[in-house]
């Protein structure tokens, strides 16, 4: 009689072979989780933005609409004069008409228009240049991690990309200062990292109480390269420091923030093998610092 065979439960390798493939589906579904949560709070963000970003919008497509009306009026009236021009080349004496056709070009006052042409298109060029700059920016931010590839970073162009998204929330809160340092790119995730900067500038814009001041020094300090984000406000008390990054931990009112902000920048920094802290001031208000390393670990 043969033995009976073995129970592949009580094989050692077959349970550690097991064991390896129930931790790789597990690594799956939480690798798609956390994308799912950094999308959701990307989009929460943008949601949030929508209002200001329609009025950044609405703001240079509204002087474009004018600077077309006044383009409408120009046109119609060069058309008029060319006609004129036209009929009096027709006429057995052109120079008869040189009268006419004076009176007739200072009626349409077609020296203001030629004047004023030059200004209104650059204007409208500007405006459109605008929007589109605006829409490039927002297509960048909603764009989901799975299909962004890791490449070298422009930090500066990051930040001014995310200034240009938050700049509603921002402009009647706080004047801006730049102190770009000369710094070498970084490796990363473009939309991940603008995604940290849209979260430390909103939350700067919304610890000033009334008007105040954003500062944004980007520096090189040996190996890694340091973007501090720092307000005027009244600062981070020592109970609230000591748990900033946690997950759904907010001291905003009910209904006005997730908790997840902070705690998906962290995890953000951290998976490009950097650190992200806060400090307070010395002269008032709080100093968020990311250091992003010069070479991917």
């Amino acid at each position: 009689m043969s033995d009976p065979s073995p129970d592949p439960r009580e094989d050692p390798v077959r349970q550690l072979a097991q064991r390896n493939l129930d931790l790789e589906r597990a690594n799956a579904q939480l690798a798609s989780t956390q994308e799912k949560l950094l999308q959701s709070d990307k989009l929460a963000s943008i949601g949030q933005l929508a209002a200001g970003v329609a009025h950044e919008i609405n703001n240079p497509i509204g002087y474009v609409h004018s600077n077309l009306g006044s383009l409408k009026e120009y046109t119609e009236a060069m058309a008029t004069m060319i006609e004129a021009y036209d009929r009096a080349l027709e006429q057995p004496d052109p120079a008869a008409e040189r009268e006419a056709l004076r009176a007739l070009r200072e009626r349409l006052d077609l020296g203001f228009a030629l004047q004023d042409l030059p200004q209104l298109l650059a204007e409208s060029r500007e405006g459109i240049e605008r929007v589109r700059k605006i829409v490039q920016d927002l297509r960048d931010f909603s764009r989901a991690g799975r299909d962004e590839t890791w490449t070298q970073v422009d930090l500066h162009k990051s930040l001014d990309t995310t200034l240009n998204i938050v700049w509603n929330e921002i402009k009647y809160k706080a004047a801006v200062e730049r102190r770009y340092g000369d710094v070498p790119n970084v490796p990363g995730l473009p939309s991940e990292l603008n995604q940290v900067f849209m979260n430390l500038l909103m939350n700067a814009a919304q610890a000033i109480p009334e008007r105040g001041t954003i500062r944004i020094v980007t520096e090189l300090e040996g190996e890694f390269v340091r973007v501090r984000i720092c307000d005027s406000g009244p600062g981070v008390p020592d109970a609230v420091r000591e748990h900033i990054f946690e997950p759904f931990y907010t001291t905003k009112p009910v209904g006005q923030g997730t908790g997840l902000g902070l705690s998906i920048s962290h995890g953000i920094v951290t998976r490009h093998g950097g650190r992200i802290e806060v400090e307070n001031l010395p002269e008032g208000g709080a100093c968020f610092s990311v250091k992003l390393p010069l070479r991917r670990a």
